[in-house]
């Protein structure tokens, strides 16, 4: 048996039929990834006051848990339903008044709503809330017995795990082992035959171990003699004749057996073993507590043989360092499948770790954005099943940023990644301030990543992420065959072998310009094949980011940036300065300007310097030579935009329109596809503050 779907209306942020949510999740582990308000902990929390949770924490209903729409109405009435999937026969019977059959299979709807009593004081009785089954709650009302079998063990965000484990009253630990199988297995304790050895002791239940200790401490000799010297020396003088007045030395004792177990349970406390000293305090910290704290829920789970295995997490990462964070999660998903002797336990747990969100199977992951819930399983997304292999080996913790970004710039190198942050703010478009995610493909899977984002069924709802993917164009001007010495000269038999070679000119499209510019659109709209919904592909002008940033009118930048790249050095060595370094550059490209007359062809020249040239060092160079001319006031922002490449402008604009969508819309493609206008006529940008 597990949770397979949750339905919530009126609830918080999420509202009434159409507004409100439906989310499914998965046998094993789901996790709930996005940003912040999405409304994770909305989801965790209903659940919780569905199903209720093992520990003693009382989840109170608020007020403010009735939606409370845009005009600022608020709702009269909250309805919640999880669905339970999967039972056995046992449970099946186990339920029978309770479950609802659809095409000859058992399902479990528990319906819970919570209903506003207008005209009562705060402080009485002022909401009506009934659990029910059935899909539309008109099934028989839920007695407090099958309540109790469906609870859900549930870890708060920054728990403080220790204090969990400590000794005490109505401890966690005391309520976990009270319900571990046998724990009352064992003799009682008759003081007419007390233990003779230590292993007729092991014999006994523990709270037979109880009363034995208790025999004990009774006839050690101080205990006596304080007992005697009491009795003796001050109660025998106050006695009255037949009314004498005696002591008795002892433990305080529960009346039943069980209550005397508790006594003991709560004395008990859980801690990590210090192999060094010996100790079990002191040693270790938060995250390592937090981790034996999860051990002994998901070790409960397991044991329990009936009721719900169902363990809801909040933010599992925190107090854990990175690799204990992989740790964990290989942890969980071990704990979902059956071994060992313990039945499966179903995880359902928020984060905000890329570290988590990255070891995750992305199947089992759903993104929680404005208000929506979009599973990532493999009949939910366009990602193929190929794509799945491939995310599941390439899908790092960088990329992993993806899940939680108001918009994405997808690249396919080092040298995009450094640049476009750096230029964006300076057009006014600072990333972070936008949320935007920068995710550095490295040349590989390009689309595959952007596919994440798109809805095998759009008509559901779709991710409003503004998804804008940076890939070059790849054709080369002809003059760049000859000048990167890819061909002798344009009769070079190497132009006739286009299959034998990894690289195209414009030629290779046509004999006639007007051929060419049908053929090169055409190749343009191959790479753009994908697109759809919430994802845009920009493909650059020309040929590549370096020679269109040259082409657009950042050469003598560009070649600067690519000359301090290949000595850099000479600078760290001290063998030059950078000044003397771009006086060099200056003069070597006039060099260029005169050897070429067409602009391509300077471009070109350029652009073979990244030969030598690491693309992301000379990136680095490019933003320092941006901001020198900033600071030295002979560019700014109207000006850094006529120099710019359209499709990077584009490409920023669109990434950074995340803010700009509405929270609930009836399509994300058409909201999207009035942010940016079309490539001709550029929505302008925010003026920047500097």
């Amino acid at each position: 048996m597990y949770l397979s779907a949750l339905t919530i209306e009126n609830f918080r942020q999420f509202g009434h039929a159409g507004h409100g949510l439906k989310i499914s999740f998965n046998e094993g582990v789901t996790a709930l990834v996005g940003e912040n308000d999405a409304g994770k902990t909305a989801v965790i929390d209903a659940i919780r006051y569905v199903l209720q949770t093992r520990d003693a924490e009382y989840l109170k209903l608020q007020l403010e848990d009735f939606h409370i729409d845009d005009s600022g109405s608020q709702a009269d009435t909250i309805t919640l339903m999880c669905t339970l999937d999967g039972l056995s026969k046992a449970e099946l019977g186990a339920f029978a008044e309770y479950v609802t059959y659809k095409n000859k299979i058992g399902r479990l709807h528990i319906h819970w709503s919570a209903k506003r009593v207008h005209g009562f004081n705060l402080t009485r009785r002022w909401a009506d809330i009934s659990v029910r089954s059935g899909e539309k709650g008109e099934g028989l009302s839920l007695d407090a017995g099958v309540r109790q079998l469906l609870a859900s063990a549930y870890l708060k965000p920054l728990r403080d795990a220790e204090r969990e484990m400590s000794p005490g009253r109505n401890s966690r630990l005391s309520q976990v082992l009270s319900s571990f199988p046998n724990i009352d297995a064992g003799n009682d304790f008759d003081t007419a035959t007390p233990p003779a050895t230590t292993l007729d002791a092991e014999t006994l239940s523990i709270a037979g171990m109880g009363d034995y200790m208790r025999h004990l401490v009774n006839k050690h000799s101080a205990i006596v003699s304080a007992e005697q010297a009491i009795n003796n020396n001050y109660l025998a003088p106050l006695s009255l004749a037949g009314q004498p007045l005696t002591s008795r030395i002892s433990f305080g004792e529960g009346g039943t057996e069980a209550a005397r177990l508790k006594q003991i349970l709560e004395r008990l406390e859980l801690g990590l073993l210090d192999h060094a000293s010996g100790q079990s305090r002191g040693v270790y910290g938060l995250g390592s507590n937090n981790v034996l704290f999860m051990a002994c829920e998901l070790l409960l789970l397991g044991k329990e043989p009936d009721g719900l295995p169902l363990l809801l997490v909040e933010e599992p990462e925190a107090h854990l360092h990175p690799q204990r964070q992989l740790q964990l999660m290989e942890f969980l998903e071990k704990a979902a499948k059956p071994g060992d002797g313990l039945r499966p336990v179903q995880v359902i747990l928020t984060t905000h770790s890329p570290n988590l969100s990255s070891k995750i199977p992305i199947q089992n992951l759903v993104i929680m954005h404005r208000l929506q819930a979009f599973s990532l399983a493999e009949d939910q997304t366009c990602l193929g099943a190929d794509d799945y292999r491939f995310l599941s080996r390439f899908l790092d913790v960088t990329k992993a940023g993806l899940f939680f970004a108001k918009g994405l710039l997808v690249v396919e190198g080092d040298a995009e990644a450094i640049l476009l942050p750096a230029l964006a703010r300076r057009l006014g478009k600072d990333l972070t301030k936008h949320g935007v995610s920068v995710i550095n493909v490295g040349g590989v899977g390009l689309r595959r990543y952007s596919k994440i984002m798109q809805r095998r069924d759009p008509s559901n709802g779709e991710i409003t992420i503004p998804t804008a993917c940076i890939t070059d164009m790849d054709v080369m001007p002809d003059c760049a065959a000859e000048i990167h010495e890819l061909v002798t000269g344009p009769t070079d038999p190497k132009w006739g072998n286009i299959s034998k070679r990894r690289w195209r000119a414009v030629r290779d499209f046509g004999s006639t310009p007007a051929d060419q510019e049908a053929a090169l659109e055409e190749h343009r709209k191959k790479r753009t094949e994908s697109d759809g919904q919430c994802v845009r592909t920009f493909v650059a002008d020309h040929w590549t980011l370096e020679y269109d940033l040259a082409f657009a009118g950042l050469a003598r930048e560009v070649h600067a940036a690519a000359y301090l790249a290949i000595n850099e050095e000479k600078i760290d060595q001290k063998k030059a300065t950078k000044t003397t370094l771009l006086a060099d550059a200056d003069a070597a490209f006039k060099t260029i300007e005169a050897t070429h007359s067409t602009k391509e062809a300077q471009c070109s020249s350029v652009y073979k310097m990244f030969k030598r040239a690491s693309k992301a060092i000379a990136a680095q160079h490019l933003i320092d030579l941006i901001e020198q001319r900033f600071v030295d006031r002979t560019l700014d922002v109207a000006t850094l935009r006529g120099v710019l490449p359209e499709y990077v402008i584009h490409a920023i604009e669109y990434a950074t329109s995340g803010s700009a969508i509405p929270a609930v819309a009836s399509t994300a493609s058409a909201i999207l596809a009035g942010v940016v206008a079309d490539p001709g006529s550029p929505a302008p940008m925010e003026e920047s503050k500097e």
